[in-house]
């Protein structure tokens, strides 16, 4: 069953730890969700994600809905089992493909209307149907549909946007049939703090087990997306998750932590790895670089990851010049392992009341920054 406890606050700023727990597991957050919207994070086996301490990963219920289809993974025993992934599910209900599937869909007050990218077949994705595939596939963390505008976008689209997608996240809570699960409405409103406080009144009035902020990391400036962030948090009710959607940086995760976020996902660390950007604590590191061809260090010194406690900067360096596989495999181990520790140190931090001096001494080094 479904529930989130918040543990505590730290005392110098709004961070916060807290747990949900789900029919597969406990979540500690905050938390950060690798992304693996075919049902794989890529390049890396389910035992392999375990390893790296992940405790929940993030799944796309309209790419499943296309291909193979969520009656099909039903038939093989649900997303799980056919996963082979036994932990926490949260699956994104195919709103930001709104976004980033613009050209190949219409929308209406009714729903999306897409053409595959796969086959170009015509899919008409309403809200109910986003819960019944989401509720076939066993998600543990559902998402209504929402409409996620470009940047920028006018204000009056953006008014447009959050009455859409409130009137979808009443009829996806309308639509929900299994107890036991959560769902979560999403915020909209672009950068405009008047619409996503209006945004978050509406959605109050439906009983959602968690709120997300969504339509950021979309091109925004950062600075506005923090702002953003600092204005919404304060009313959204302080005994559910907060999770926001798609970010991002290591950067952007410690200073978002500080604002009251407890969730986090992003193709980021997955993404860079498979284009030989690597996360460490002292430097950035493109593996590719000539200067690495005689570099018998690890990655990252300070990383207790398989990648860096067996092989080196050199030897990554040649499977990426060479096109190995394996290149994509230990960089993905290695930097989303990365993430996970940096998880960790953030809710250590809360726990003792440090928050503010562990931001601090990792913005000054701008530490993992992209």
């Amino acid at each position: 069953m479904y529930s989130f406890d918040l543990i505590k606050k730290d005392a110098g700023c709004d961070a916060r730890l807290g747990l949900i727990h789900t029919t597969h597991g406990e979540v500690h957050t905050p938390a950060f969700m690798p992304v693996g919207t075919q049902g794989t994070v890529k390049s890396l086996t389910p035992e392999v994600i375990h390893t790296q301490r992940v405790e929940m990963i993030l799944a796309n219920t309209y790419h499943l809905y296309l291909r193979p289809g969520h009656d099909l993974i039903a038939r093989m025993g649900g997303l799980h089992r056919f996963t082979n992934w036994s932990g926490p599910i949260l699956t994104d209900s195919g709103g930001f493909q709104v976004y980033s599937l613009a050209t190949l869909r219409k929308l209406s007050d009714d729903g999306v209307t897409f053409q595959s990218h796969i086959d170009g077949s015509s899919h008409f994705l309403t809200p109910e149907l986003a819960i019944a595939v989401q509720e076939t596939l066993g998600s543990d963390i559902m998402m209504c549909l929402d409409e996620c505008p470009p940047y920028p976008s006018s204000r009056s689209r953006m008014e447009a946007a959050v009455n859409r997608t409130t009137q979808w996240a009443k009829r996806s809570r309308l639509a929900k049939r299994i107890t036991g699960n959560a769902l979560f409405g999403i915020v909209q409103g672009g950068i405009y703090p008047d619409l996503r406080k209006h945004s978050i009144e509406l959605l109050l009035e439906t009983d959602f087990d968690g709120y997300a902020l969504g339509g950021l990391s979309v091109g925004e400036p950062t600075d506005e997306m923090l702002a953003v962030v600092s204005a919404s948090v304060p009313d959204l009710p302080e005994k559910l998750p907060r999770y926001l959607m798609g970010v991002g940086t290591p950067d952007d995760i410690v200073q978002c932590v500080s604002r009251g976020i407890d969730m986090f996902d992003c193709v980021i660390p997955t993404r860079c790895a498979r284009n030989g950007l690597l996360f460490t604590n002292q430097e950035k590191v493109v593996i590719k670089h000539a200067r690495y061809r005689e570099d018998d260090r690890p990655i990252d010194i300070l990383c207790d990851c398989y990648t860096c406690k067996n092989f080196s900067r050199a030897y990554l360096r040649h499977l990426f010049i060479a096109g190995e596989i394996l290149a994509m495999i230990l960089n993905t181990i290695h930097n989303v392992r990365f993430y996970m520790s940096l998880m960790e140190r953030i809710r250590d931090a809360i726990a003792k009341d440090a928050y503010g001096d562990f931001m601090a001494e990792w913005m000054s080094y701008n530490k993992g920054i992209i």
